[in-house]
């Protein structure tokens, strides 16, 4: 009896091993790489292929690689959705390389939308600067959570659950949204489906339209 129950002690140890190993792992590639160094600054002219960039020699390295004055500058919300995202991630701002971290600004004209999209590399933390949106993500079973949120307050978007941002206040808007990923990656879910050539049978089985539908939504997600 007794060596049956440390057979079965030693086989639930195994089992409790394996599934922390494979909890690590998942934690472990859910999210940037740990850096191995202080810094590793973009080489953006670099054409090896690394996941990230590569490094640039440190040498040549100086404090401005370690500045961005892009988000400044108001983005241009006279396009259909009425708003611009201005990304700091570390395609532009080269000091973020290995670190893990991003922000973008969000400027909103009246009734401007930043529409439906996921960050499948990136949990979003958004702060509202000026104004009212209202935002809000749909979980993996299908569930709306959406609220309005104001002038200083914060909101956060899961990792790779679709979201959105629409400015429903009397004037302009403007967020700061922070991503814990150098390169968070954007998938705009309109312009997946009808802009990226899949079949129109797909579509039109998946959404139930016509032909003559979707051949004229695709047209709006034209090249």
């Amino acid at each position: 009896m007794a060596g049956r129950f440390s057979a079965y002690l030693h086989h639930v140890t195994v089992a409790l091993l394996v599934l922390q190993l494979a909890l690590s792992s998942m934690l472990a590639i859910a999210s940037d790489a740990d850096p191995e160094q202080d810094f590793c600054v973009a080489d953006l002219a670099s054409t090896a292929l690394v996941n990230g960039f590569v490094c640039k020699s440190a040498v040549a390295v100086t404090a401005n690689d370690f500045v961005f004055h892009g988000l400044a500058t108001p983005g241009n919300t006279t396009n259909a959705a009425g708003s611009s995202v201005t990304p700091a991630f570390a395609a532009q701002f080269p000091g973020l390389n290995t670190l893990g971290i991003s922000m973008a600004r969000l400027d909103f004209a009246q009734a401007g939308l930043v529409p439906p999209h996921t960050h499948p590399r990136a949990t979003e933390i958004l702060f509202v600067v000026e104004g009212s949106l209202l935002v809000g993500f749909v979980s993996t079973n299908n569930q709306l959570f959406a609220t309005t949120v104001n002038t200083g307050d914060v909101f956060v978007f899961p990792r790779g659950l679709l979201h959105f941002e629409l400015n429903v206040g009397e004037g302009q808007a403007i967020a700061i949204a922070a991503l814990d990923s150098q390169n968070p990656g954007v998938q705009a879910q309109a312009a997946a489906l009808f802009g990226s050539g899949i079949s129109d049978v797909v579509l039109e089985k998946a959404f139930g339209l016509s032909e003559r539908a979707v051949d004229h939504i695709k047209s709006e997600f034209a090249p």
